[in-house]
């Protein structure tokens, strides 16, 4: 067996869980043979299994599943969620495994939608199954609300997104009566999705012109999204019939073992004692993603670790930044070109140009190292098999 390579960790570590997506499995297959990772994974994933089968009356095989790459589908919604945040456990630990005393220099965790409550788990504010129980207990409601739900993804070639406008407008649609239109996502500055029922998006498209500068365009995404984090879940009580799930279920009541930086507030909110309000307002609050990436450049985090099979939300959002920043930082000087050709470049990204005037600590997204657990052990492993990690399962 040749030597595994010492895994790459910088000084400052920031961790970050994936959320819920069309695809789930990523290279989880590959990943049940491993050496490193497939005890974890087994582990996880039967300890996700029997939780599934106890409180929802039925069997899931999350090995069949895997190892036959079975889509997801809003039918599979609810099994889909168990998984993932077992999938991202077992990274989890695999990780720590890796670190070591090293583990010191994660500086915060945090996690994009789902991944928020696979974080809770990972810093020790809930059990598995404790974090687990309201959102398999309620989410399929939230698959049924799909059905009528369209995303639509918001975005600006010139300013940065006035949200008060967007929300302003929002709220005078879904006032007609004709179905909720939200924002679910503050993505960046310059890009937000949104969540709206029948032909809420379509109305909001038509009438954006008249609020909205033409550097402002929306384009609809083609399936449909369970519409957590928008006020479109209090049609099925989400939020209050969580509420009295989590009355009665066990936390920590202390700090979490690793600062946990929250998507719900945009900055580390959680005390320990307001655990199950946060949770609470996970379940209807826009995510507030652009803040938590912000609040990382802030702390001087050198390198985020994504964990969670195949994630996509938050490296792609921190690559287009890291992107946009060094072509503004490389911007040829005006003694070479003169100042109106420099006025051209900036207007190409004026948001962000107003934006680092006034924030120096954009400047570092550029230096922030990404890296993605799964690929890693594959890619540095050469994938070394070791004896299939399945348990018999009964038929």
């Amino acid at each position: 067996m040749s030597e595994i390579p010492t895994f790459p960790l910088a000084s400052k570590v920031a961790i970050a869980f994936r959320g819920y997506n069309v695809t789930n499995a990523g290279r989880t297959a590959e990943l049940l043979d491993d050496h490193q990772v497939g005890q974890h994974l087994t582990d996880r994933l039967v300890q996700a299994q029997d939780f599934y089968a106890e409180l929802m009356g039925e069997k899931v095989d999350y090995f069949h599943i895997l190892r036959n790459r079975i889509p997801s589908t809003l039918e599979t919604y609810t099994a889909d969620l168990a998984m993932i945040v077992a999938i991202e456990l077992a990274h989890w630990d695999t990780l720590l495994d890796l670190l070591g005393e090293e583990k010191e220099r994660i500086q915060v965790v945090m996690g994009y939608s789902l991944g928020e409550v696979t974080a809770t788990i990972a810093t020790g504010i809930f059990t598995y199954e404790a974090a687990m129980k309201p959102i398999l207990t309620l989410c399929g409601d939230a698959a049924e609300l799909a059905s009528d739900v369209t995303m639509g993804i918001l975005f600006s070639r010139g300013t940065s997104i006035e949200l008060e406008a967007i929300h302003t407008r929002c709220e005078e649609i879904t006032s007609q009566g004709n179905g909720v239109l939200a924002i679910s996502t503050h993505l960046s500055p310059n890009t937000v999705l949104m969540l709206g029922q029948g032909d809420t998006i379509d109305v909001f498209k038509k009438t954006m012109k008249d609020f909205l500068p033409k550097s402002v365009h929306l384009r609809k995404n083609s399936h449909h999204w369970p519409p957590l984090h928008t006020p479109i879940v209090l049609q099925k009580h989400l939020r209050d019939r969580a509420a009295l799930i989590l009355q009665t279920t066990p936390y920590q009541q202390t700090l979490p073992n690793y600062p946990l930086l929250s998507c719900v507030t945009g900055k580390i909110a959680n005390t320990g004692l307001n655990s199950r309000k946060l949770m609470m307002d996970w379940i209807d609050h826009p995510q507030l993603l652009w803040d938590c990436i912000h609040a990382m450049l802030a702390m001087g985090i050198e390198q985020v670790v994504h964990l969670g099979p195949e994630p996509n939300i938050v490296p792609a959002t921190l690559t287009r930044l890291a992107e946009n920043v060094q072509l503004q930082i490389d911007q040829p000087s005006w003694v070479g070109y003169g100042l109106r050709t420099i006025s051209k470049l900036a207007a190409r990204r004026p948001w962000l140009t107003n934006l680092i005037s006034r924030d120096a600590v954009l400047l570092r997204a550029p230096h922030v190292e990404q890296l993605v657990l799964e690929d890693w052990l594959l890619d540095s492993h050469g994938n070394q098999p070791s004896e299939s990690n399945d348990p018999v399962t009964e038929n």
